[in-house]
């Protein structure tokens, strides 16, 4: 039986959440950093309702920090039938 592990810590800053406000005719970009503070290396995700505005790379190792690039594509605002959010 393999031995469970139990994960490590994942921390990120902003530690809550990034607004991408209008106009959105252009591209928008903001940091997250996420720290891995464990001293395994673990996986982290993002998740989002709307894939064809997001980007995400790369994975980070112990005691590793990433910073990430999230990036809001330019659309039509009240076009869309629902809002995109994304959770890490």
């Amino acid at each position: 039986m393999a031995q469970s592990v139990p994960p490590g810590d994942i921390a990120t800053q902003p530690g809550t959440k990034i607004v991408f406000n209008a106009p959105y005719d252009d591209k928008h970009t903001y940091h997250i950093k996420v720290t891995n503070s464990s001293a395994r290396r673990i996986g982290w995700a993002f998740k989002t309702t709307n894939m064809k505005r997001l980007g995400v790379d790369p994975a980070a190792g112990p005691k590793e920090n990433a910073l990430i690039a999230v990036s809001c594509d330019a659309f039509a605002y009240g076009q869309e039938v629902r809002t995109p959010t994304t959770t890490v």
